[in-house]
């Protein structure tokens, strides 16, 4: 899961022991890359952007599976492969000068929502967000995507599956869309995209054991921009449809005794 330090607290205090009688070794997997990504939603050009991973097993158990493209999240129910709590995402903001032209600034957004998933614990899970953007786009996003993996205990995971990302009307005429005034600095007509599906995307993850302590961590994803927001012509004159992302980084793993 990509994290941002002020979650790690919180984190750390889900993966606590709920009671003395489970209490075991806990091991942690901390893990630092890079990551190539939009410099904003719609973007043609890229970022590089710090990659960071942490998770936790007790005792012998394997991580739990997760991708990539999964927000950060608590699970506060957790039984028989269904897990559901809150979760958090953080969007980078837009600029003028990123765009190349006076399309209006998009502030960073700090989104807050709730996701819920099924694992069969075997190969197969499905998962659902959805998010309220706090400041900035100010707008409802979510995704529900499905997941096939293969993986080796803790040696090696891998898994691929397919996204359908969704929005509200406020996050897609702030990503999207032409405000009179914009159409003015820019010559493109005035756009008022509505809410739905904004974009079809499938993603791949892999991470790897060199041994105990050391391994590696990447990812691939691919998104189309779709409905108003593949036909925006901010998108079209200034972006891209075609949105791709990927990263790499070093995982190191080591034992809190109980």
């Amino acid at each position: 899961m990509k994290l941002s330090l002020p979650a790690l607290p919180l984190l750390m205090l889900a993966a606590a022991p709920a009671s003395a009688q489970e209490a075991r070794d806990l091991r942690v997997r901390v893990g630092v890359g890079g990551q190539l990504i939009p410099k904003y939603v719609g973007a043609k050009d890229y970022k590089l952007f710090p990659l960071l991973d942490l998770d936790f097993a007790h005792g012998s158990d394997p991580f739990r599976f997760e991708v990539p493209d999964d927000s950060f999240s608590i699970p506060l129910i957790d039984s028989h492969g269904f897990a559901a709590g809150p979760s958090a995402k953080l969007e980078s903001k837009r600029e003028d000068s990123d765009v190349g032209a006076a399309v209006g600034k998009v502030s960073t957004t700090f989104e807050a929502g709730l996701f819920a998933q099924y694992d069969d614990g075997t190969r197969f899970r499905v998962r659902g967000e959805v998010r309220k953007g706090l400041g900035g786009h100010e707008g409802v996003v979510g995704s529900i995507g499905a997941d096939v993996y293969w993986r080796d205990g803790d040696r090696y995971v891998f898994s691929i599956g397919p996204r359908v990302d969704f929005s509200d009307e406020r996050y897609q005429r702030a990503f999207f869309g032409v405000s009179p005034a914009a159409s003015l600095a820019t010559g493109l007509p005035v756009y008022n995209p509505g809410g739905g599906i904004h974009g079809i995307a499938a993603a791949s993850g892999l991470s790897y054991q060199f041994n105990p302590r050391f391994g590696m961590f990447g990812y691939a994803r691919y998104e189309r921009l779709v409905g108003d927001a593949g036909n925006s012509p901010l998108i079209r004159q200034f972006g891209s449809r075609d949105q791709v992302s990927g990263g790499v980084g070093l995982t190191y793993t080591f034992t809190v005794k109980h």
